[in-house]
């Protein structure tokens, strides 16, 4: 399997991951009583502030899954697997540094390292647009 295929499985799994962290707990204050099967809302917002941080690192992923993962997989089934593949790891690596850094806190300094983690997936992003439009 090509490593971009190999990375977009791992973006996959993490947002997955992410997904079923959530639910879980979700199932959780359902089963205990703390929030009725019905009290959820798609933020989280009348959860705490991690469950709230969970729900937007999931929906960060899921944002970023179709231009990250459109990348890698339109390199691999165009055959230019060599464009994406070098810095493949890299961005899942940003991606779920960003998502960690979600889920910890949302002070100053974790916003700024959370940005930076994104804006590493954005160069990556763009620097592969151009390798992929290059012939």
């Amino acid at each position: 399997m090509a490593v971009s295929l190999q990375a977009l499985l791992g973006f996959i799994a993490w947002t997955l991951f992410l997904l079923v962290l959530m639910e879980a707990i979700r199932s959780w204050l359902v089963l205990t009583g703390a929030v009725p099967a019905n009290g959820f809302s798609p933020d989280n917002a009348k959860l705490s502030p991690f469950m709230q941080r969970l729900a937007r690192a999931h929906a960060n992923c899921v944002e970023g899954l179709p231009i990250f993962g459109g990348l890698m997989l339109l390199a691999v089934v165009a055959g230019r697997a060599a464009v994406t593949d070098p810095l493949a790891w890299v961005l899942l690596g940003a991606r779920v540094l960003q998502s960690l850094i979600h889920l910890a806190s949302t002070s100053p300094a974790a916003v700024t390292a959370r940005f930076t983690a994104f804006a590493v997936q954005m160069a990556i992003a763009v620097y592969w647009v151009v390798g992929l439009w290059q012939a």
